[in-house]
C-alpha cells in the first residue's frame, strides 16, 4: 500500500517530454480549485538520488508551484524494471 507523503516542490524534476504537455489553462483552473478545496489528489514521483522525478500529476504540481507552495502531497512509487 502506498503511503501519502509530503515532497519539496523544488526537488521534483519534470521530464522534458512530460513538460511539453503542459496546458496553462488547466493549471489555472486547478490552482483556483486548490485555493478553495486544497490538494485533493496526490501526485506520483519516483526517487532519483536526492531528488524526485514526476511520474503523474504535472498540472497539479504546476498549480501548486504557481500558488507559491513549497511542498506537494504525493506517493513515492518504484520505477518499473524492464
Amino acid at each position: 500500500m502506498l503511503e501519502k507523503q509530503s515532497f519539496p516542490i523544488a526537488k521534483i524534476h519534470v521530464p522534458v517530454k512530460r513538460a511539453k504537455t503542459l496546458d496553462p489553462a488547466k493549471v489555472e483552473a486547478i490552482a483556483e480549485s486548490m485555493l478553495e478545496d486544497g490538494q485533493t489528489t496526490p501526485i506520483s514521483v519516483r526517487a532519483d538520488g536526492d531528488h524526485f522525478v514526476l511520474v503523474e500529476g504535472l498540472h497539479r504540481l504546476e498549480a501548486l508551484r504557481a500558488l507559491g507552495e513549497e511542498t506537494v502531497e504525493g506517493f513515492l512509487v518504484r520505477a518499473r524494471l524492464h
